[in-house]
């Protein structure tokens, strides 16, 4: 019973779920942080007031859902281009480039394309003369 619960908390998915998620929760923090502390601030310069609670229209508290959408929309904005937008920079300046096509030519037989030295078709099997060297 016992073996059969640690084999799945030792699962590699399941130690990776957990780490994303302590690590997401720490980040979510910074990210909190960096929104109360600087972006709001900066908001309140610009357009006076940086808490929007006080709109209402009867019961309804409009300016709690304006409050809760502008901050979803800064806490997007900052992941985005502090955390995602450099990832995918480094991520394709990291990537290594695609190979280059081989050259080809087709079969006599069953017009599949097949490399230029081939004596043989992979597809079909019928034997083909090799091709003139081609020099790079």
């Amino acid at each position: 019973m016992f073996k059969g619960f640690r084999d799945f908390v030792l699962r590699g998915n399941v130690l990776d779920l957990a780490v994303a998620v302590v690590i997401g929760t720490a980040f979510g923090n910074v990210v909190d942080a960096l929104v109360t502390n600087f972006i709001t601030p900066l908001i309140a310069l610009i357009a006076g007031s940086p808490d929007f609670s006080s709109i209402r229209t009867g019961p309804f508290l409009w300016g709690n859902i304006l409050n809760a959408v502008l901050a979803f929309l800064i806490t997007a904005i900052v992941v985005y281009f502090f955390v995602v937008a450099p990832l995918n920079r480094l991520m394709a300046r990291l990537m290594p480039s695609e190979p280059k096509p081989q050259p080809t030519r087709q079969c006599p037989e069953c017009l599949s394309n097949i490399p230029l030295a081939a004596r043989r078709c992979a597809y079909c099997t019928a034997q083909v003369a090799p091709a003139a060297a081609v020099t790079p």
